[in-house]
């Protein structure tokens, strides 16, 4: 009997478990098809734009980014000329994509070694009509000089400025169904034909920097700008595809201030005040691989030299190879 019974509840979980693995089938075929659905769908001109016709994407990065500040001027009619730049980043990572859903994960080498001590944030979307850059920087690694009135240029010396920095720029394509960012960018798409597009552009910048040198300075501005631009994806021949965009934004609010110890240095608004995003890309693809280049540049200038300007740049470069399955 108790051997009997054994066999009862046997079948009885037999029982219960086949229900469960069709219910949980049928949950992650019905997640799929919905997927695979908004995945697809999309009003384009599939003569010139279309979707990989594989789900996966598997993608390895090689980035590297930049920035430098260049700060000019009089102060007691005296003319005075400074540049930082801070210690080059270079990371990698590996990221893999199921039907636009993505996740990926960066290594720094150098920080890992403990070589590199800065701390930087970038967040990247490019959709088919709208997208944007988010990157935040913490730097206290900057290098630099400062000359005044041509007199023998000083070397600033190392870890004596901090700089923390966030850049945002977004995008809105109109002629979204023959030109794709994310062609480019992401890979998400493919370019079949050359096409372009004018875009709506916004960017928006805040800093603040602080020397602990001989003299204290200190640094805040915050900055937004609205304009337009033009990106252009020309396909020469099956498999390659050049991109380049450049959306610049002219400054229509900005609020900066910067001091040196008790003396504060004016900083007037002068015509023209822009935020300028740059972009290029080069990716060729074969089979189910691709393998590219692409660069963001960020280039914001403010101010006048009769008292102060300040001209801030941001770049970031990747290399990348991947397949798709």
């Amino acid at each position: 009997m108790h051997h009997r019974g054994g066999h009862y509840r046997l079948l009885a979980a037999l029982l219960l478990i086949i229900p469960l693995e069709t219910v949980a089938q049928g949950f992650f075929h019905r997640v799929e098809s919905l997927l695979t659905q908004h995945y697809r769908k999309g009003n384009l001109d599939t003569a010139y734009v279309t979707r990989p016709a594989t789900k996966w994407t598997f993608t390895a990065r090689m980035n590297m980014s930049g920035t430098s500040i260049v700060a000019d001027g009089y102060n007691n009619d005296s003319y005075f000329k400074s540049k930082m730049e801070a210690q080059s980043k270079a990371t990698l990572s590996l990221g893999v994509s199921y039907l636009g859903l993505s996740l990926s994960v960066a290594v720094n080498p150098a920080k890992l070694m403990g070589k590199y001590h800065d701390y930087e944030l970038n967040f990247n979307s490019y959709g088919r009509r709208f997208g944007f850059d988010v990157v935040y920087h913490d730097a206290k690694n900057f290098k630099g000089w400062h000359d005044q009135d041509g007199m023998e240029r000083i070397e600033l010396p190392d870890d004596k400025l901090s700089v923390k920095t966030l850049n945002v720029n977004a995008y809105y394509v109109f002629n979204s169904r023959r030109f794709s960012y994310p062609a480019a960018f992401s890979q998400s798409y493919i370019q079949r034909r050359s096409a372009g597009s004018f875009l709506l552009a916004a960017s928006g910048m805040g800093q603040r920097a602080t020397l602990d040198w001989n003299q204290g300075m200190e640094l805040k501005m915050t900055n937004i700008g609205l304009g337009a631009g033009y990106g252009y994806n020309y396909v020469p021949g099956r498999g390659w595809l050049l991109h380049i965009s450049a959306l610049p934004t002219f400054i229509v609010y900005s609020n900066t201030s910067m001091t040196f110890d008790d003396t504060h240095v004016p900083l007037h608004y002068h015509f023209p005040e822009v935020i300028i995003t740059g972009r290029g890309a080069v990716v060729r693809q074969w089979s189910n691989k691709f393998i590219g280049l692409s660069m963001v540049f960020n280039y914001t200038n403010i101010g006048h030299k009769e008292s102060l300007a300040i001209h801030n740049t941001k770049w970031y470069l990747r290399t990348f190879f991947g397949f798709r399955l």
